[in-house]
C-alpha cells in the first residue's frame, strides 16, 4: 500500500507551551506513519495574547489573571507538561518560561520561512520554541528571533530584514482571522486535509492512529 498524501495545518502559537509538545508528537508520530502518510505540514499562525505588550509579563501573575490559577496549580501543571515534553523528545526550561510576550513578530517570521520551504519553516519553529520553551529568552527580541533563524539555516540577514520593515504583517492577520473563523479558539489544533480536526497537545501514538485512519478513509 502507497503512503497517502495528507494536508497537515498546524495551527499554534509560539508562546503555547501544548504547542511544543504538540508539534514534537506530531513529528514523531509522522516518522512512524511514514508507510502509510505522505504529509505535507503548515504552520499556522494563533496568538494568545495579542495585545500583550512590549516587555511582557510574568507569566505567575499572568496565569493568575487570565485562569485563576494558584501557584501550586501552576507549578502541577508545568510538572505535567515537562513530563509530557520529554515524552514527545522536548526538554522544557526547569524554571518555566519566566514571561509571556508577544508573538506577532515571531509569527511574521514563520511566514517568511515558509515562502522558503515547508523544511525551513518548520525547523524555524523548533528553533523558536526552543528559544522560548527550552531557554526562556525573550521571544519577543528580534536578536533572539534573528539568531532563531539563523539557527533554522536561514539567512540571519534577510531575517532582520523582515523583522525591521514589519514585512508579512497583513498576511498573518488574514490567516489568523481565517481560523478563528473556522472556529479555531484554541491551540494546538491540527486540521487534516481541511476537514478533520485533532485538538491539543495529543500523545504520538494519538497523532499516529488518527493519521493513519484518515490515510485508510482519503
Amino acid at each position: 500500500m502507497s503512503a497517502k498524501p495528507l494536508r497537515i495545518d498546524f495551527v499554534s502559537d509560539i508562546a503555547c507551551p501544548w504547542c511544543a509538545v504538540g508539534l514534537s508528537a506530531l513529528e514523531q508520530a509522522l516518522a512512524r506513519s511514514a508507510d502509510a502518510v505522505q504529509a505535507s505540514v503548515h504552520l499556522q499562525p494563533f496568538e494568545l495574547n495579542p495585545q500583550m505588550p512590549p516587555g511582557g509579563q510574568d507569566v505567575g501573575e499572568h496565569l493568575a489573571a487570565k485562569y485563576g490559577s494558584t501557584p501550586e496549580q501552576q507549578t502541577q501543571i508545568r510538572d505535567t507538561i515537562r513530563q509530557r515534553g520529554a515524552e514527545a523528545g522536548f526538554a522544557f526550561h526547569p524554571e518555566g518560561r519566566g514571561r509571556i510576550y508577544n508573538t506577532f513578530d515571531g509569527h511574521r517570521l514563520l511566514h517568511w520561512a515558509g515562502l522558503q520551504g515547508e523544511a525551513q519553516q518548520r525547523a524555524l519553529k523548533r528553533e523558536l520554541l526552543a528559544a522560548y520553551h527550552g531557554r526562556a529568552e525573550a521571544i519577543e527580541s528580534h536578536d533572539v528571533l534573528q539568531r532563531a533563524a539563523e539557527a533554522a539555516g536561514l539567512d540571519g540577514a534577510a531575517a532582520r530584514a523582515v523583522l525591521d520593515s514589519g514585512q508579512y504583517a497583513d498576511e498573518v492577520r488574514a490567516a489568523e482571522q481565517t481560523w478563528l473563523q473556522a472556529g479555531i479558539h484554541s491551540v494546538p489544533s491540527v486540521v487534516v486535509n481541511q476537514r478533520y480536526l485533532i485538538s491539543g497537545g495529543q500523545p504520538a501514538e494519538v497523532f499516529e492512529q488518527a493519521l493513519r485512519k484518515i490515510a485508510q478513509e482519503a
